[in-house]
């Protein structure tokens, strides 16, 4: 074991236990945001008996996590790769294209889950255009509109989608990277979890269990 820990403590590993703790993140905030989503849905509007229902939660949950496991970890590796093939100083143009890569691979196939996921993220990405407050955002968010569709929707062109959601990706990590002030929090805050906080940890629980 105290071998184990001078290895997690080494700072030369640290940029590849970065990429295990990222996968690891990118697992657990996977299955939190989308498991009680899935389940809420699933009561409210679900068809079928109740276990036809849990495999469609199981399945939506398994996605969710596991592409974003998929992505945290490619982001990562690209970053690693980039950096050292640029002597070790990072460019502003790796985190887009560590993102552009990874978004068209992990979600460039366009599933109910991925396009949900993509339309989150660029609608992050435009709103980051809009000029910003001198003031950060209030505590209480403003009322939403309802509204509703009399047409019947159409899912997008399978080949659009791809670049859309390779252009969406590549773009929110630059964002993060170079303009996080112009990034709605809640977005934020979750980048910071999977990107950030996988950086750090004090012993093999801090890196595996939980963030320090």
């Amino acid at each position: 074991m105290s071998t184990l820990e001078a290895v997690i403590s080494n700072p030369a590993y640290q940029p590849y236990l970065a990429i295990l703790k990222g996968a690891r993140n990118g697992f657990v905030y996977g299955v939190k945001v989308r498991f009680p989503h899935a389940l809420v849905m699933s009561i409210l509007f679900g068809r079928g008996d109740w276990k036809s229902r849990a495999r469609v939660i199981f399945r939506a949950t398994k996605q969710h996590a596991t592409n974003l496991a998929k992505f945290v970890t490619l982001y990562k590796t690209f970053m690693l790769i980039q950096q050292k093939a640029n002597g070790g100083k990072p460019r502003s143009s790796d985190t887009f294209l560590a993102g552009l890569l990874g978004g068209y691979i992990v979600f460039g196939e366009r599933t109910a889950v991925n396009e949900q996921i993509v339309l989150y993220v660029v609608s992050r990405v435009v709103a980051s255009f809009i000029p910003r407050a001198g003031t950060p955002y209030s505590s209480s968010a403003p009322p939403t509109a309802g509204s509703s569709a009399i047409a019947k929707p159409m899912p997008p062109d399978s080949r659009y989608f791809t670049l859309f959601a390779a252009l969406s990706w590549g773009a929110v990590m630059w964002l993060f990277e170079h303009r996080g002030e112009t990034i709605q929090p809640g977005m934020f805050n979750s980048m910071v979890y999977l990107y950030r906080d996988s950086e750090r940890w004090k012993n093999l629980k801090t890196l595996l269990w939980h963030n320090t």
